[in-house]
């Protein structure tokens, strides 16, 4: 067994605190990474307090996970000691269903194993994050890293990144396309990098103008907001597709009317209360809601190549490990652009 040092919560009212385990020896597929970075994701507070209820306990997060291979196992084709290498949301899935054999483990039927807070398919070993300095991982799971960009920025692209490129893919965005990014934090800036890379025309839309500049920063050519009536009777049947990154409770609906024909309202924020959909809306124009979570395997590999190729990395604020709590707090008061990132040496 190889011994980790990490940070944990012992419960949903608990703050997070050092805490020594031990990963699995390596198998004949599995690397080894020496974690260097790690992101500090939303998901990661939710799941820490339970919010999402099925918390597991003694719980290290973190699934934005960027470092550098330490060991192979006697089978391992795709890395070789000292390769950088990522490891995202997930660490495993039933490898056999129709979405794993297409690559599309996050869909997997049986359930993909998540980095943490969840059994790995033993059904007996609580899987652990990346608040930790090492993690072991089949290579199936684990992502080549260029050398050609800030490792710190590349973190938050295993989750953040991967979950805003995938439904922008999938919706096909053209260059020229009119597409709206509505709610600017952590996945926003993102889908607005990722859309500007596209050639797309983009828009920010935000309840908040303090986020004007913020927007314009970020190289959108628009923003407009959300909270003024003018303005959005002025984007009615306009864009090509929306990318709702919202995670506060909101009107569907509001979005859906600025969609053009055959418009795409894509949905990666998680409200806390179902929304309601007005199925008038939906019929106009032939628009549509489309759900994405994550993305494959594969998918994650061409995205992380694709910011390489376009120098694409998250904007970070980089703590240390000691700082996690405080982070989780600020993160909450949305006190931060746009994405915590722990530098693991802190923890060494």
């Amino acid at each position: 067994m190889i011994p980790v040092k990490a940070f944990a919560t012992k419960g949903p009212d608990s703050p997070l605190a050092p805490f020594e385990f031990e990963r699995r020896d390596l198998r004949e597929h599995d690397v080894l990474v020496d974690i260097l970075f790690s992101g500090v994701c939303h998901s990661d507070v939710h799941q820490a307090r339970n919010e999402w209820g099925g918390s597991m306990y003694p719980m290290v997060p973190g699934h934005e996970i960027v470092g550098k291979v330490l060991k192979v196992g006697s089978k391992v084709t795709k890395f070789k000691e000292g390769d950088l290498a990522g490891v995202g949301v997930m660490v495993d899935s039933c490898r056999e269903c129709k979405p794993c054999v297409s690559h599309m483990e996050q869909y997997c039927v049986e359930g993909m194993t998540g980095t943490y807070n969840g059994y790995e398919r033993d059904k007996v070993t609580i899987a652990q994050g990346g608040y930790s300095t090492q993690i072991v991982t089949d290579e199936r799971w684990v992502y080549h890293i260029s050398d050609k960009l800030e490792l710190s920025g590349v973190a938050p692209l295993l989750c953040a990144g991967i979950t805003t490129y995938s439904p922008l893919k999938y919706a096909n965005v053209q260059p020229g396309d009119k597409v709206a990014v509505a709610g600017l934090g952590g996945l926003g800036h993102m889908a607005v990098k990722f859309a500007l890379a596209m050639d797309a025309d983009v828009t920010v839309l935000s309840t908040s103008p303090s986020k004007k500049q913020d927007a314009l920063d970020l190289g959108a050519h628009h923003f407009e907001l959300s909270t003024d009536e003018e303005t959005m009777k002025k984007l009615k049947d306009n864009f090509n597709v929306i990318l709702d990154a919202i995670s506060a409770d909101h009107d569907y609906e509001k979005y859906l009317d600025l969609l053009d024909l055959n418009g795409k309202l894509l949905v990666v924020g998680l409200p806390k209360d179902n929304p309601k959909v007005n199925p008038f809306a939906l019929i106009k124009n032939r628009r549509s809601i489309i759900g994405s979570m994550i993305g494959g395997t594969k998918e994650t590999q061409e995205m992380l190549d694709f910011c390489a190729e376009k120098n694409i990395t998250a904007n970070v604020e980089v703590i240390k490990m000691q700082d996690i709590n405080e982070a989780f707090e600020r993160m909450i008061k949305n006190d931060v652009k746009y994405r915590f990132v722990i530098d693991m040496a802190s923890l060494k």
